[in-house]
């Protein structure tokens, strides 16, 4: 009998950790970890970056690529961990089709923070200079301002199973009970 790869979702708004969370979880797990501004930032070194406009399209695109490489790895029957701002409008309808296409269980980590952690921390980042600059976030305050301190990310409606990571304070992430969190999921997927 064919085991079913996993395929789990780091998702929440930027500046929630999901990159650092995802480094982990791969660690520990030994999947390959897919970061979509990871994508979008090879993406600029490759073909340039400009301003707003031009990082929302590389955006797009970096999308496009992450569905790709997930379907890659689908098709191979590869477990995989995906990390991005999933957005149930753009993301639900791939990962349906995946799954009518291909035997595999989601998992979805759903990382939150207080808004005003989160907006202090996206307006930290971009100041540090150590985010690629094709982000142009030191243009975006105003953007983002209401979005970060009034929104949460929601887990996408694909089934599977999900947990709500609060990542208000990092050092407060218990990783041990994460990754047991994880591991009964997976050992109650067909339960």
């Amino acid at each position: 009998m064919m085991i079913e790869p996993i395929v789990l979702l780091i998702t929440g708004l930027p500046c929630t950790g999901k990159t650092t969370l995802g480094r982990r979880i791969a660690q520990e797990f030994h999947w390959p970890l897919v970061s979509r501004d990871a994508i979008k930032e090879h993406l600029f070194d490759t073909l340039g970056w400009r301003d707003r406009a031009w990082s929302q399209q590389l955006g797009r695109a970096s999308y496009t690529i992450l569905h790709h490489l997930a379907e890659v790895f689908l098709q191979s029957q590869s477990s995989c961990i995906l990390e991005s701002n999933f957005k149930p409008a753009f993301d639900t309808v791939p990962f349906h089709r995946f799954r009518t296409q291909y035997q595999f269980f989601p998992i979805q980590i759903v990382c939150q923070t207080d808004g005003p952690v989160l907006f202090e921390r996206f307006k930290q980042r971009a100041a540090s200079g150590e985010r690629h600059p094709g982000h142009v976030d030191h243009l975006n305050y105003q953007e983002f301002e209401h979005h970060l301190l009034n929104s949460i990310s929601e887990p996408l409606d694909i089934g599977g199973a999900y947990l709500i990571i609060d990542t208000t304070v990092f050092e407060r992430i218990d990783y041990p009970k994460l990754f047991h969190d994880i591991r009964e999921k997976i050992a109650h997927r067909n339960a």
